[in-house]
Formats: C-alpha cells, structure tokens, sequence
C-alpha cells in the first residue's frame, strides 16, 4: 500500500508540473505599444562639437541572429562564420549631421548589409572607420567626412574575435587585424573521438577565482580558440595600399604611440588556464616601429591564476601599461609593492614608473602610492592628476603633481568615499594636444573641472575652476533648479565658457544644446520623443527613512487618469537593486530627480503604470556595513527594512493597497526578490529575473562579498533563497536567458531553485529564453517576456484571491 501510494504520488507531482509548450506571446497593446518602437539614433560627435555621425539602431536583435552559429571560449561569444562577437550590437545606418548648420548629409555608397560596427574617428576627424558584418566575414569602410562618401578599404576579412579590429597609426593608415591564411578547419566537438580525460590538478596553491562561465575545458577548445583568435597585422592605407606589419599571432591589443611612430603589442602566449579567461592568460608586450621590426620587449607576463584574497589584491609585475597622452613615444606602467596582497599591512601599494622610446634606459620611477593605483589623466610636461583607491573602506585620492617629480610631491586635491556622491569634485576638462590625445586643459594656472552636481537639492551640473597653486576651487557656473535636467558633455571653450550639454525632461527626448553660460542656450539635435503616449503619467521622486533613520529614496509612476484624491487604491510594483555602502550618510545620498527623461524599456518596469499599476522603481535599498562590520552580516535584515519602508511611504499616501504589492528585479535584484519572498510577508508575488539563488555555486565572493564560502559559511547559508527553499509562501516567476554568461548567473541557478520550490510545494513558473545571455535581445524573446510578466502580476497582484 505504501508502494502504491509513492507511485500515485510521484505520478501527481509529475502531472501538476508537466512542461508547458507555449509559442510566442506578444504584451498587451497598453505594453506594446511603448515596447516596440523605433528609437533615435546614437550620436558620435567630433571633438570641435562642429559634425556629428548619426547611427541608427534596432532596438533588438531577432532570434534568427541569435541563432547564428556561436562558440563560446576563454570568456569570448564568437561567430565562427563571420569572425565577430556574436553578441554584438550593430548600427543600420549612419548619417552625418553639420551642427552649425543644423542639416543633415547623406553619405553615399554605404555598403548595402548594414550590419555596421567599431566606430572610430581618424586622427584629425576629417574621415571615419567601421567594420560591416556579411554573411561570410567583416569588410573595413571608411568614410570620407567632407565628401561624405564610404568606401571599402580592404578585400581581406578583418578577425574582430578580439575586439576592435583596427587602429589608426595617422589619419591616412590604419594598422588592421586580418585573418590569417593558414586559419584550418574547427573541431566539431561533438564527433571528435577524445584521446583521453580531461584533468587538471593543484600542487597545494590558492587559486580562489570568481565563478567564470565560458572557459576553455579540453585539447578542442584550445585548438579552436588558436584558430579565432589568431590574426596577421597590415597596415592599409585609405586608398587601400597594403603593407605586412607582423605575421601570426594572438594579438590581444593593439595600441599606436602618440607621436604615430611605434606600436605597442601584447600577444598571448601559452600555456592556457582552464580556471580564468583569455585575458589573465600569459602575454607578451612588445614595441615595434611602423615597419614591424621590434625596438623592445616591456613586459613578459605569466599565467594569472593565483591572486591574494581580496578585491584589492592584484597580480605582481608590470600591469596598466599604456602610452603617455603627453609624450611622443613614453610608456608608463604600475608594480605592486605589497607582493599584490591587500591583506596584508603596506606602506606604500603600488609604484608608478616611466620609459621614454627607444626604452633602453632604465625606467623613471614616479613616485608610490598610499593605495592601489587606478589611473593617471595627463596635462603639460609638468602637470598630471593621479587616482588611487581602495575598495573596502571606498577612499579615493585625487593627487595633483609634477610629471618630472614624483607623486610623493604633489599635492593632495580631495580625499573621499567614492560613494559620497555630493561631495565629488568631478572630472577634469581636456582637449586635444599637439599629438591629437586628450590632456589636462589648463589655461593661466587654472584646471576645469565639470560635474553632475548631485546634491539634497536636486541634480545641479557645475563648472569650476581649479588653481594648480592653491588648490583654491571656483565655480564658474552652475545650473539652476527647474523642470529640466542638464548634464555636461564637454567644454568647448573653457575660457569663454561655452559648455556642450544633454538636455531633457519627463516628457521630452533627450538633445544636445550648446549653452553659453554669458548668454543663452541653444539646441543642436531635435530628436523626437518615441513615448509621448506616457506625458501624462505622474512621476515623483519620494523621500523616506528606514526604521534606523537611513534616507531613502525612490520613484514613483501612477497612471495616467489616476486621481490622488480618489482614495482608489492601486496595486503596486515595487522594482530594486541592493547596493552595498560602509556607511549610512552616503547611503542615503539621493542620485535620481524626477526632470529625468521617462524612458520604458525591456528591463523596465515602467510598463505596467498603463496596466493600472503604481510603480516604484529605482527603489533604494542599500545595505550598510560601517566599521569593521560587512554589510551581508545584516543582508536579510537590512533588505526587509528597505521594502518595509518603501511599501509605507507610499502606502500612507494613499495611492495602493498594501495586499497586492508585487516585487521585482534583474541579476542581483532577482537575488533580492527571492530573498524577500522568502524572509517576509509583504509581497503578493515576485518577478526574479537571471539571478543566483545557492552561494555555494560562487563560493569565492560575489557582488561585493570578499570572504569566501568557508570564511563565512553561515552568511552564504543564510543569504541563499534556495538553502531556505521551504520558507517560501509567495508566488515567483522565474526569468533566464539559457546563454547566461555572467560571472555566477548560470542557467542553473533557476533551474535548481525552480526544482527546489516545486519539490516544497510553491508556486513557482520557470521560463528559459532561448539563445538569451545575461541581457536580453532578441524581439521575440523580450516581448514574450513582457508578456509573462504581465500574466503574472495580473493573476498574482492585480486580481489575486
């Protein structure tokens, strides 16, 4: 009788959760119609603000181009046909556009697939270049700007395996990766007969790396990534002379001096790693002159797979090598000092050194630094602005000094916590040099600086001015408080002060204007706004506290035709992301205004305030660990108090019915909403979207979790919606892409948790989008994906019983 019932049982289970085949469903029309639409394009601009290069773009990509043939190796997604990414965004069109003239130009002779990518402007901007994708491989055109004529320049395929395909060396040649005649044949791994197992082995070594997707895992895989990756270099002249620059190679990159008479190269070499990708694989940079012959070796790099614990850990040896802005041919590179350990007490971490062509001196050193390393933007011979970070107590250090000193004399300009937005100073202003790259614009004693702004107040873009004596800051200009929001691209004239500016509003598209702050503001770009359907939909930015007094904030859509003083309660979709801050003040830092275009698109959840729904999206929910506490030590708790405070700040507004809130969100959103299913009886239902739901499938960090599995195994315990399975009460509809390929997202996670939760009993649906990564693309899948969540937030929230 036992037997018997076992067997009815299981038959039950079975039959209650049998595969449901579905074709293809598109959103209700209310969705539909702000879901598919044709958006403006993306705007290239010369750097005088005098042209720009419009591109025009499918919003998606169909399942068909999904469906092109994909190998997926060392972290690289290629089309073994075409030799490009096979993920990549192409443009359909491009338009040249005369800012001063307002008009715009067609070119002619573009090629007639259109499938355009690699944008890039020559030298002095008087022509540019790209890549066109056909069925058979990648073409290189160029367009010559004052003629506005395209033109191919090689009859050779490009290899784009590995990134852009070209550089400009001049604004005449270009040095060009080719496919290499002696490209063979790939193995097909599913008729290859192995000559053996699979084994990799440890000799007592730490090698603690994220939970990587895509590596290499046998003899095949290796073969097949020589034969992509592999490229000969040219130089190709826009007449489309040819000369050979080196033969075969893995060129990882490719990058011309300032002065255009040297190339620097890295190549990969051997021996691969099955545990990291491509890029932690060893590598050789060399420097070569115009003609290929080798001036110098700069670095031999090893195999990187053994790094200390810890975000601030790195490797040793030369690492950030690249040109000078502003030398000729100068290279500057960083070591670490700490043996790349941050886990243990150092001094100094990293030193920063210097080699001048033809680099048979010994190397200058710059000087060290307090923290690690993060970059340098250069100005004259004798002023540069060094930054250096570190993560776990999220300081940033801007330095000011002599480029023919060292660090250790420059003047400190500010000291933060990167997440102190309202106290960010902003970026430096450049312009180009005499070499064409872009350094420190300084003019009498005086750097510039341009910045969001953000404040209490709202978001107030400034302009100021820096006193490289002093250090004494000016503010030339700032916005004002009104129903638009600026930000600034780019400076035009420091000295006059005309600032290049992105203009926009709740209910008009985003456009480029041109503000002379002495007078007035005029528009360059006209484009229309694709959602105008959606103007009269209220938006708000609330403000609240959670119950240990940190500030929150979020935004708040009602529908259209709703009235505030009806006392019509709405159902809610509660939408978020949990950040993680070492203290509460920066936490509560507001980074959103309500004069921010309302822009609907596939991730968001805008959507559904046609539905009937109130909407409160970019919800904060940050997750503070101050001191020497983490912020996952409080992680559940911390991610309850934020909904619960958000759910009652709009709850005593009035505006929704507290029994139907549902919560969503995408990657680390879909973990919180899982968790807060799981943890709490606020919601109705939850929309979790390629999320990962076991920490002991990324027992090495994740997010901004350092500590690994078996340092704080009851914070991953605690933290994993699928080790507490059996707590959750509410239902979920699970999203992912089969073709995740986000570090720690595997297509796995929902499926084991989608088993976990059926085997408990919940209510729970599964959907697995074919050909789909960590973002989605193609039309068909997304729209069906709307239209899940649409069913289901209508059965779970809207109608529930």
């Amino acid at each position: 009788m036992k037997f018997i019932l076992s067997i009815l049982t299981l038959f039950t289970l079975q039959f209650s959760v049998a595969q449901i085949n579905v074709e293809y469903q598109m959103p209700h029309p209310d969705i539909l119609q702000y879901a598919d639409v044709d958006l403006p394009p993306i705007t290239f601009l010369n750097d005088a603000k005098t042209m720009a290069v419009f591109s025009g773009r499918d919003q998606y990509k169909s399942l068909a181009e999904l469906s092109e043939p994909e190998m997926r190796l060392t972290g690289l997604r290629i089309n073994p046909v075409t030799n490009i990414g096979s993920r990549t965004r192409y443009y359909n069109e491009f338009t040249l556009y005369n800012i001063e003239t307002k008009t715009e130009i067609t070119i002619q002779h573009l090629p007639n697939s259109k499938r355009f990518a690699n944008f890039s402007w020559s030298p002095e901007q008087t022509h540019f270049a790209f890549t066109n994708t056909t069925k058979t491989g990648v073409e290189l055109w160029v367009v010559n700007v004052n003629e506005a004529k395209a033109h191919k320049i090689s009859t050779n395929y490009l290899n784009a395996n590995m990134g852009s395909p070209f550089d400009w060396i001049d604004n005449s040649n270009l040095l060009v990766k080719l496919l290499p005649e002696s490209k063979q044949n790939l193995i097909d791994q599913q008729q290859a007969i192995p000559d053996g197992p699979t084994i990799s082995e440890n000799a007592g070594e730490k090698a603690q790396n994220r939970t990587y997707q895509d590596l290499l895992s046998n003899e095949a895989d290796e073969f097949n990534f020589e034969q992509l990756t592999t490229s000969t270099l040219q130089t190709i002249g826009l007449d489309g002379t040819k000369s050979e620059f080196l033969p075969e190679g893995i060129y990882r990159s490719v990058s011309v001096s300032p002065d255009g008479n040297h190339v620097m190269i890295s190549e990969v070499q051997r021996p691969y790693s099955y545990l990291v990708p491509y890029y932690r694989f060893p590598f050789t940079t060399s420097v070569y002159n115009l003609q290929g012959n080798l001036i110098a070796q700069i670095n031999d790099s090893p195999l990187d797979e053994e790094r200390p614990k810890g975000f601030m850990s790195t490797k040793t040896g030369k690492r950030s090598i690249s040109w000078r802005s502003d030398k000729p041919a100068s290279l500057v590179w960083v070591e670490a000092l700490d043996g790349g350990d941050a886990n243990i007490e150092a001094e100094f971490r990293d030193e920063i050194f210097t080699q001048d062509a033809p680099f048979t001196s010994e190397p200058k050193s710059l000087g060290k630094t307090t923290l690690r390393y993060s970059g340098i933007q250069w100005g004259d011979v004798d002023t540069a602005v060094l930054y250096e970070y570190w993560w776990n107590n999220r300081t940033l250090r801007t330095v000011l000094f002599d480029p023919t000193s060292t660090v250790q004399q420059g003047k400190l300009v500010q000291e933060r916590n990167y997440q102190d937005i309202y106290s960010d100073l902003g970026e430096f202003v450049t312009r180009k040099n005499e070499f064409g790259k872009q350094t420190l614009w300084e003019e009498n004693n005086n750097l510039y600086l341009i910045g969001d702004g953000f404040s209490d107040e709202g978001i107030l873009p400034f302009f100021d001015e820096l006193d490289v004596n002093t250090l004494e800051k000016h503010r030339i200009w700032q916005a004002e408080l009104g129903d638009e929001l600026e930000e600034i691209v780019d400076v035009i004239d420091a000295e006059e002060g005309i600032l290049f500016e992105r203009i926009e509003s709740p209910t008009s598209y985003p456009n480029y204007f041109i503000r002379d702050i002495n007078s007035d503001v005029e528009q360059v770009t006209f484009f229309s706004n694709p959602f105008e359907g959606m103007n009269e939909v209220s938006k708000e930015v609330i403000e609240y506290k959670r119950a240990d007094g940190v500030d929150l904030s979020a935004t708040l859509y009602l529908p259209a035709d709703y009235d505030k003083n009806s006392g019509e309660q709405l159902p809610m979709l509660l939408w978020a992301y949990p950040r993680e801050y070492k203290d509460s003040s920066t936490a509560g830092q507001k980074s959103t205004s309500p004069n921010e275009f309302t822009y609907p698109h596939y991730g968001s959840p805008i959507y559904w305030v046609n539905r009937g729904y109130a909407i409160l999206d970019d919800a904060a929910f940050p997750i503070v660990g101050e001191g020497e506490n983490e912020p996952n030590d409080s992680f559940i708790d911390q991610l309850v108090a934020n909904a619960e405070a958000a759910i009652d700040a709009v709850g005593e507004l009035g505006y929704i019915d507290r029994e139907r809130v549902a919560v969503g969100g995408h990657s680390y959103g879909a973990f919180m909403t899982a968790n807060l299913l799981t943890h709490s009886d606020l919601f109705a239902a939850g929309i979790a979207r390629s999320g990962a739901y076991n920490r002991s499938l990324t027992p090495f960090g994740f997010q901004s979790e350092e500590r690994n599995f078996w340092e704080a195994s009851d914070v991953y315990f605690t933290m994993s919606p699928f080790m507490n399975a059996e707590k959750m009460n509410y239902p979920l509809l699970l999203i992912h892409g089969e073709a995740d390929n986000n570090s720690g997202t595997y297509p796995m996670q929902s499926e084991r948790y989608f088993n976990a939760l059926k085997g408990l009993g919940a209510t729970v649906r599964l959907v697995m989008l074919p050909k789909e990564s960590h973002g989605y693309r193609a039309k068909e899948n997304i729209m069906h994906m709307l239209w899940e969540q649409d069913q289901w937030l209508e059965k779970h929230v809207k109608n529930k019983q």
